[in-house]
């Protein structure tokens, strides 16, 4: 991965600047990584930790970085030298790839001194933002395929090549069995799939001819694109007809691929077509702009699909097209060793941080073993579980429940210690099995498309004690 010290807002060198030079640079700051709810998340799934750890162990100012930014006329030549010298040596803890969350649930937290943990910022929520939004978008597409293997198709449509490689990466965290992106599977070992386009086809003078090349081709992975002409009439026949002459030859196909019209009545159609030749082994695989809903609603239409490729709206997100993650300040440790918690706050509720230095356990009941409930805490609290919890609503505190056989799981682990990495980075193939577990702890009342149930993230009662004297203090004081 290439060096990304320098991708950043210049307000983080400007503050970095002003910290320095306002004796504040042993101060030590904790900021938390998170998202918001914004009428669209449910839940998300965790992916970029990979690529975040690879920024934080590549930090370095190069000569070449020292004079663009001499060039601004901003910086002098001692804090210049500052960043010449500059290395993270600070800690972060994170919740795993793969792992389920909720809004203001810390993805990451950083404690660091203060002007490190401030760089840190810009290019954290940039990897994390992206991966988790789209490993949350595959998670809701291939919920909607019910088991049906989902191939990402995006590359062509994504915001460009990183957007495109990183967004494969997350898709398959988030339940994509494969990509059409080359590079991707190169870098990351994912399945490639993919046939040909309709190009193919109208290279050749007629479609039977195009098909029986193809065939020759790749005679153990013959999968047809029929839609070119007449999906019914031409494109069907014509993919039976070869596939007949592989069988001759020894072979069987794969199947047919749509990519455009009504897809549930051609699935339907095609499917009794195939059947009756002889190929009820055959795949039908769909493809053109897909998403979540689109599969939905052909899976209740009893649309006969095996397979499906879905591209731009997974890509792109397309119904929502930023997590809106956000980094926080939590707490602030002068020299003198005493941490301060910090809150931001706001007229509008949802955008009130919650202080301190935190931790993340998710309650699951020893009955079911499915996730009931997930409790924000200060990473000083201890959850005994052999004594009742009760949690609460943040905000509508009347409503409780309490948990009496129960486990509890703490969400973040230790992956940064005074600059050095102490996390074992899993495979991908180890993130996307733990993925595939996380869901399943899930009941289906929460991942389902339309009104999900609400999943319970609650605040420890010194956490939201503590949430808000600070507000009361400041408000008073600012009066």
């Amino acid at each position: 991965m290439r060096n990304l010290t320098m991708l950043t807002d210049l307000y983080q060198l400007t503050m970095m600047n002003g910290y320095y030079k306002n004796g504040k640079e042993k101060d030590t700051a904790v900021f938390d990584l998170f998202f918001r709810r914004n009428g669209i998340i449910t839940y998300s799934v965790v992916a970029g930790l990979e690529q975040a750890l690879e920024y934080v162990r590549d930090l370095r100012f190069t000569e070449e970085d020292i004079e663009y930014l001499k060039s601004l006329n901003l910086f002098d030549e001692w804090f210049l030298n500052k960043l010449r010298e500059f290395r993270f040596t600070g800690d972060i803890y994170a919740v795993p790839e793969g792992t389920i969350v909720f809004p203001e649930e810390p993805i990451l937290t950083v404690r660091a001194p203060l002007c490190e943990a401030q760089l840190l910022e810009t290019t954290l929520l940039n990897i994390v933002n992206h991966q988790t939004l789209i490993a949350s978008k595959a998670a809701k597409v291939a919920y909607a395929a019910k088991g049906d293997a989902v191939m990402e198709f995006g590359l062509r449509r994504a915001q460009g090549p990183d957007a495109g490689l990183y967004g494969a990466r997350a898709a398959v965290i988030g339940g994509c069995g494969s990509t059409s992106n080359i590079l991707a599977g190169e870098m990351f070992d994912i399945p490639v799939a993919g046939t040909h386009a309709h190009s193919w086809v109208m290279n050749f003078p007629s479609e039977y001819e195009a098909f029986s090349a193809y065939a020759k081709c790749y005679p153990d992975a013959c999968l047809l694109l029929v839609d070119t002409y007449d999906t019914l009439k031409s494109g069907v026949p014509n993919a039976i007809r070869v596939f007949d002459e592989l069988r001759k030859a020894g072979h069987e196909p794969k199947g047919i691929r749509l990519d455009s019209g009504d897809l549930a009545y051609l699935s339907k159609r095609a499917r009794v077509m195939l059947d009756e030749a002889g190929y009820p082994d055959a795949v039908i695989c769909a493809s053109g702009d897909l998403d979540e809903y689109l599969i939905t609603s052909l899976k209740n239409q009893g649309a006969k699909i095996d397979l499906w490729g879905v591209g731009t709206k997974l890509i792109t997100s397309a119904n929502m097209p930023a997590l809106g993650g956000v980094y926080k300040l939590s707490s602030l440790i002068p020299e003198s060793g005493e941490e301060i918690p910090k809150i931001k706050l706001s007229d509008n509720s949802d955008k009130i941080t919650n202080p301190g230095f935190k931790q993340v356990y998710r309650i699951y009941d020893n009955k079911t073993g499915k996730a009931e409930a997930d409790l924000i805490a200060l990473r000083e609290e201890e959850i005994e579980t052999d004594k009742p919890l009760t949690v609460f609503h943040p905000k509508e505190t009347w409503k409780k429940t309490t948990f009496t056989d129960y486990t509890v799981r703490p969400l973040s682990v230790k992956v940064v210690e005074n600059g050095k990495q102490i996390y074992k980075e899993p495979t991908l193939k180890e993130i996307v099995s733990y993925a595939e577990k996380e869901k399943e702890t899930f009941w289906d009342e929460y991942k389902r498309l339309d009104n999900p149930h609400v999943y319970k993230v609650d605040l420890s009662q010194k956490l939201y004690d503590m949430k808000n004297n600070l507000i009361s203090e400041i408000r008073n004081k600012n009066g």
